[in-house]
């Protein structure tokens, strides 16, 4: 039991870092627009037995909208055996996904990117494992041979295009796939980027001379004897840029615009929709409430209209009033007051005639009470 409970943490950590090595491969950086092209640079001379080559590579920074170069340097392998899998960026179908680099028992599959020095799209020529020590290969590697003696010489043949891509996929990307062979690497136990190979990355993000839009593509620093070593003697620049480029103009604008979801130029239109069914009502409400509602298409000649409903026995009958009173009031007397509550009263004077014409005669109100009801009953068909 002690020797059950003794391996459980063993188990838990083995556990642990397999499944942290299956997500630290891909991270979630989506950019619309590709990196430069690799810059043309040297390789500074090995420091030391046990360095390997990690080649140089475009890293991108959303807080500035802009890719900038982690330099190529020499970085002790973290244990004996593994080699690195130089990262590269690869087409998603919406945007450049990057793809970290890592530690393995075997180099994987990176793009077909030929990044140089050994790594020519497709495995790793530059050196290799051998009773504990790693051998240098002359041919693609800067090494002194005063200092390092597990050294040999073997010319590589370069079956691939030579050329200056940084990417796979898309538009004048690369068209290597993984083999079956590199597919079963990418599911075996890696050991993502040592803590001196991430610090050296933070320094060249950090590094405004480093980033694309300044230096278009010919970095200041294109690769380092060690990491982070920045300003060393040995740190070598760039000696031109693998093709001329021009950043984009709007990039702080085209990331967003690639995860934006198509749903806002809709809700934009959506308020201009709906206030377009309220207009016609508006501009019918007026009529709807006025009891001539048939001269209202011939707005320029109301008055004609309005005076073939009522009779000429109501004084108080002239058609401008319709025009000027607001079609609001009506709505809260009886039918036998709507018509004069519809008239603004004339002036004065001839208010004062109307009165006196309308005491004497109290007999033609009834008829007009009759000759009103027919505006009742035509007031429900508009």
């Amino acid at each position: 039991m002690r020797i059950i409970s003794s391996l459980r943490p063993m188990l838990y950590v083995f556990v642990l870092f397999s499944l942290s090595a299956a997500s630290f491969a891909q991270i979630s950086v989506s950019v619309s627009f590709a990196p430069p092209e690799l810059p043309v640079y040297e390789q500074p001379l090995c420091p030391g037995d046990g360095y390997l080559w990690t080649p140089g590579y475009w890293a991108y920074a959303d807080d500035v909208d802009d890719y900038y170069w982690v330099p190529g340097t020499w970085v002790m392998a973290p244990e004996t055996g593994l080699l690195w899998t130089p990262a590269y960026w690869g087409w998603s179908g919406n945007g450049f996904v990057f793809y970290d680099g890592y530690w393995g028992q075997q180099v994987g599959f990176y793009g077909g990117v030929s990044y140089g020095y050994g790594y020519f799209g497709d495995g790793y020529e530059g050196g290799r494992w051998q009773n504990g020590q790693f051998f240098y290969n002359r041919s693609v590697n800067n090494v002194n041979v005063t200092n390092i003696h597990n050294v040999y010489n073997t010319t590589v043949i370069n079956s691939t295009t030579v050329n200056r891509v940084s990417y796979n996929g898309g538009s004048g990307g690369l068209s290597a796939r993984p083999t079956p062979q590199q597919e079963a690497v990418a599911r075996e136990k890696h050991i993502p980027p040592v803590a001196a190979q991430t610090q050296h990355a933070q320094a060249a993000r950090a590094n405004p001379e480093q980033r694309a839009s300044a230096n278009h593509g010919k970095p200041a620093v294109a690769a380092t004897p060690k990491p982070g070593a920045f300003s060393d003697r040995a740190a070598v620049p760039a000696k031109a840029a693998g093709a001329p480029y021009t950043p984009p103009v709007n990039r702080a604008a085209v990331q967003p615009t690639a995860n934006m979801p198509a749903g806002h130029p809709e809700s934009n239109a959506a308020p201009r929709d709906r206030a377009v069914p309220d207009n016609p009502p508006e501009t019918n409400r007026p009529p709807t409430d006025r009891p001539n509602n048939r001269p209202e298409p011939n707005r320029a000649e109301p008055i004609p209209a309005e005076s073939n409903h009522p009779p000429t026995v109501h004084p108080n009958n002239p058609p401008e009033p319709n025009r000027n009173e607001p079609a609001g009031k009506p709505q809260t007397p009886p039918p036998t007051e709507r018509s004069q509550d519809q008239r603004t009263p004339p002036p004065e004077e001839k208010q004062r005639a109307a009165q006196e014409q309308q005491r004497p005669q109290p007999a033609p109100l009834k008829p007009e009470e009759k000759k009103e009801q027919p505006k009742q009953d035509e007031k429900p068909p508009q």
